[in-house]
């Protein structure tokens, strides 16, 4: 079974003002992702991993080809309840505190009210905020608010975990926290889809992984066969995906 499948999926930004013309993110991309994995989706800027995402959360639309989401089209909202989401660059409103937060997300992830307030104190106490629970996110670091958003996305034990750069703003400790909570989603049979541009981390946590370039899927296996040279020997991660960026860049 695979968590997330893109069939000969295109996304093209049309020119607002004219509705043609516009940019292709994403071109003809085919991939699937396991169902039980850690999988990677790595590129350079600008590759199409955002819109990738984007579209399989259904916060944007493909201008062709299909996507799957847990089984089902990625219009059919009663799997979002399923899906955790944690964002680099988290837009909570500011004038909550972290306990409303997770109240409210929770809320929209359809959590039973009754197990609402002990499963976010456990998350909170977890992550490190217990103490902070009842300011405003406006007080808070930006190590604090990656914080508040690894629990809002894991609050209701999702089955398909979508981690985009998680690791921004999160010192060593944070790091580790991270590093656990994806090995324990792995070990429950649950899927982590990992967007990330910290190689040793994607090295380290990733069973298989997509390499993105200008739209186009690049690679799709593990790391072993995308690591392993001609005669044998391996190479660094780093360098293969080098290999696979200036190629592309030579096209």
């Amino acid at each position: 079974m695979n968590a997330a499948v893109f069939e000969n999926v295109e996304k093209v930004y049309r020119d607002r003002l004219f509705g043609s013309g516009g940019v292709a993110a994403v071109r003809g991309v085919t991939l699937s992702v396991p169902a039980g994995c850690v999988f990677g989706l790595l590129g350079p800027n600008r590759a199409g991993k955002t819109t990738l995402v984007k579209l399989l959360l259904n916060l944007a639309r493909p201008t062709a080809g299909t996507l799957t989401r847990l089984g089902e089209p990625v219009s059919a909202r009663r799997t979002l309840g399923r899906v955790g989401y944690m964002h680099e660059n988290h837009a909570f409103p500011k004038y909550l505190s972290a306990a409303e937060v997770l109240a409210f997300y929770g809320g929209l992830s359809g959590l039973p009210a009754a197990e609402l307030p002990a499963r976010a104190s456990a998350l909170l106490e977890r992550v490190g905020l217990a103490d902070r629970r009842d300011e405003p996110i406006s007080r808070f670091s930006k190590g604090m608010v990656q914080r508040l958003g690894l629990a809002q996305a894991i609050l209701n034990e999702p089955d398909l975990l979508v981690l985009d750069e998680p690791t921004e703003g999160l010192d060593l400790l944070g790091r580790e926290l991270l590093r656990e909570v994806i090995d324990e989603t792995r070990a429950a049979g649950r899927t982590v889809l990992l967007v990330s541009h910290a190689l040793p981390e994607v090295a380290e946590v990733c069973d298989q992984l997509a390499v993105l370039v200008a739209g186009r899927v690049a690679y799709q296996g593990d790391l072993e066969t995308l690591t392993r040279q001609p005669d044998g020997s391996r190479r660094t991660l780093e360098a293969a995906l080098r290999g696979l960026y200036t190629q592309e860049v030579a096209a």
